[in-house]
């Protein structure tokens, strides 16, 4: 399994030089992950926990959480879309993404508007200020990404991200959303 390998690498090199607070470089003996802790799922669980956090932190100066961010993101790049293509790109459940975009459209950054053609869809758009917030989230989420992928080639990190991609939960991802 290829991909485990690479995780495996990646958990191994997070431990690098990790400084426990209040201890000497010097003194700290190499900490190694406990062996049933190196399981692909512990591993996968361990490290997006630490990027959940670290994204929320980085986007704390944006006042977005990754939910609000990757809606916007979305609607950047894909321009006024239904909110019910939105629910089904985003892979949310549609209470979650209306309360999403209540608070998106209380600060200014979308606006929803009535389908002429069908008054029971709504579409949904990004503002300006919604578009230079994007430009702020985009900044705050690809300097946690260097961070965390330092270690890695260019080759690594585009095979990460495709084997990443590829993966099967087998369990709707609306059920893993806290935002």
């Amino acid at each position: 399994m290829a991909g485990y390998s690479l995780l495996s690498e990646m958990a191994e090199q997070s431990q690098v030089g990790r400084v426990r607070a209040g201890t000497p470089v010097s003194s700290q003996a190499s900490v190694q992950p406990a062996a049933d802790c190196d399981r692909l799922g512990f591993l996968l669980a361990r490290h997006g926990r630490i990027m959940n956090v670290r994204l929320r932190q980085a986007l704390g100066v944006t006042g977005l959480g990754p939910g609000h961010a990757a809606t916007l993101m979305r609607l950047a790049r894909a321009g006024a879309t239904s909110q019910q293509n939105l629910i089904e790109v985003l892979a949310t459940d549609a209470s979650a993404l209306v309360t999403i975009l209540n608070d998106l459209e209380d600060g200014g950054l979308v606006r929803r508007r009535r389908d002429p053609a069908d008054r029971r869809r709504h579409i949904v758009e990004i503002t300006r200020r919604g578009a230079s917030a994007v430009r702020s989230v985009e900044r705050a989420v690809a300097e946690v990404e260097h961070d965390a992928v330092t270690l890695l080639s260019e080759a690594e990190v585009s095979q990460l991200q495709m084997l990443l991609s590829r993966l099967h939960s087998g369990q709707s991802e609306v059920e893993c959303d806290s935002d």
